[in-house]
């Protein structure tokens, strides 16, 4: 690990720096070079207000940002401790208003992270130079403005940034051989030829186990798809919809540069939505590891238990990424230090017998290193979130009596409570959206489509999303989505009008062949 270069801390916070490295390494965490800047907290709202970076392109969002930050310290209302970018060497900036106690939670809860960027396998794939990415974006986008104008440029930059969310994170991580959904049957070979769906068989069995009249059936099946599916456009549901955009719109170079630019941020900030309980909840973990057993002195102890506890604070009700995930994350050290997990575990009957088991197996930090690689949040949820794990943390579903204003318990149901989480974060929070046809009505009109998971559209934003679709597209957009358990078509013809009309679709209403619901 190629030696620190942070002449810009102090050397009492550089000596700090070397001891709290010194020590996480002695843990196990690995993690590229961590480049610390010391700024005014007026320099960090701004940076921050660029999401972490010093230069981002021109456009009014940024200054709505650094206004909300700005008033968010003035009024007490919370102010930035840390920040630190997914990049190769780690950027990583503290307010020089912390105390020393602060600084050094801070400096091991960015070990944290940056352990969490290297290693997590969701991370593999994003560009680890993205300061320097993030210049050249600032560079093209002003440049277009220089020759476009500015108000031209940043009309349709707001309608890029509408729709940044309408990507498929998973898709740099895979080869999608066939359509949304499809199993085993009759397919192509890549070539145009048939190659039926054969069960295996020894030779002088295959007849009879693959009668000639199942693969005559197969080949007039596959032969009757492939010519429905002759010119249609896409060829199959796709859910990045801006890669769709980027290859079939009718777009000005300009507007593919600026289309492009906002794709390419939204596939390197993806994976950290997408692992934000885990990412904060392993930071805390290690910055509570390293601060309680080696870096708080007894007379900073009440100063960082009160910071620690506010990390971790959470409201009946509330969602609090940076506490679940590491409470999460102790659970699962937990129950593997004593082996309270898998089939054994779980047969054991009896009072107590549970609780009190304890195989001294003392596999619990191997098992959240391993976590930390591989999982997401959906995954992290899904797989380690225990009925005893919600009951301990009371995470249970509140709402407000309106009369009293109190938060009252509604539901204690393990399964109702995750699978509201897990809606939550699936996607991101985003409802699926997929395009389905680009040639609607055989006039050149954009049908999509929502696969409801559990969330539906909000009408508000999906009649926002088309009209600047229809500004990117060109032609009217349509949007089938459910809502109240019943089909809608939402249809922008005129991007700048108001009027996004909504109809229910009825029963048998003919639809694009391979729409999905």
């Amino acid at each position: 690990m190629p030696a620190a270069t942070n002449t810009d801390l102090s050397p009492e916070l550089l000596a700090h720096m070397q001891a709290i490295k010194a020590k996480a390494i002695e843990y196990g965490l690995t993690f590229p070079e961590v480049i610390y800047e010391v700024l005014p907290f007026d320099v960090m709202n701004q940076i921050a207000s660029y999401s972490g970076f010093p230069v981002r392109y021109p456009h009014w969002k940024w200054g709505m940002e650094y206004e909300s930050l700005s008033k968010r310290d003035a009024y007490g209302m919370g102010r930035i401790y840390e920040m630190v970018i997914n990049t190769d060497p780690c950027y990583a900036y503290l307010q020089e208003s912390n105390t020393v106690t602060d600084q050094k939670l801070v400096m091991a809860h960015v070990y944290g992270h940056a352990d969490f960027f290297k290693n997590n396998c969701w991370f593999a794939k994003t560009n680890k130079k993205m300061m320097d990415e993030m210049a050249n974006h600032a560079t093209r986008v002003r440049r277009h403005i220089e020759r476009q104008g500015q108000d031209v440029v940043e009309r349709f930059l707001d309608a890029c940034l509408s729709i940044e969310h309408l990507i498929d994170p998973h898709s740099m991580f895979m080869t999608r051989e066939g359509p949304r959904g499809e199993g085993r049957g009759p397919r192509g070979d890549g070539e145009g030829g048939f190659v039926p769906d054969k069960l295996p068989a020894k030779e002088y069995m295959d007849p009879f186990i693959n009668p000639a009249g199942e693969m005559k059936r197969q080949k007039e099946e596959f032969e009757k798809k492939r010519e429905a599916e002759k010119g249609r456009i896409p060829a199959r549901p796709t859910r990045d919809v801006l890669l769709f955009l980027l290859r079939y719109a009718p777009l000005e170079d300009w507007q593919q540069d600026i289309l492009t630019i906002v794709r390419d941020e939204a596939y390197y900030f993806a994976p950290q939505a997408m692992t934000k309980v885990m990412n904060e909840g392993w930071a805390v973990y290690w910055h509570s590891k390293l601060m309680t057993q080696h870096f708080v002195e007894a007379k900073e102890i009440i100063q960082y238990a009160d910071q620690h506890s506010g990390v971790l604070a959470m409201a009946p009700g509330g969602f609090n990424p940076y506490k679940i995930g590491y409470e999460l994350f102790r659970d699962i050290e937990r129950r593997w230090d004593t082996g309270q997990h898998g089939p054994a575990w779980e047969n054991l009957e009896g009072v107590g017998a549970k609780e009190g088991y304890d195989d001294k197996s003392r596999k619990g930090r191997e098992k959240i290193f391993e976590v930390r690689r591989i999982y997401n949040d959906v995954q992290f949820i899904d797989e380690f979130l225990t009925p005893e794990f919600v009951e301990r943390n009371k995470m249970y579903q509140y709402r407000r009596d309106p009369s009293t204003g109190e938060m009252k318990i509604v539901s204690r149901d393990f399964e109702r409570i995750k699978q509201t989480l897990l809606y939550r974060l699936t996607n991101m929070g985003q409802p699926f959206i997929y395009v389905v046809d680009a040639n609607y009505r055989n006039r050149g009109e954009l049908y999509l489509a929502h696969q409801f998971n559990g969330l539906e559209v909000e009408v508000a934003k999906a009649r926002e999303v088309l009209r600047n679709l229809r500004i990117i597209w060109g032609r009217p957009v349509h949007l089938q989505a459910r809502l109240d358990d019943d089909q809608y078509l939402f249809s922008c013809e005129d991007p700048e009008s108001e009027n996004v009309k909504k109809e229910k679709i009825a029963a048998g209403t003919q639809r694009p062949a391979h729409t999905i619901e």
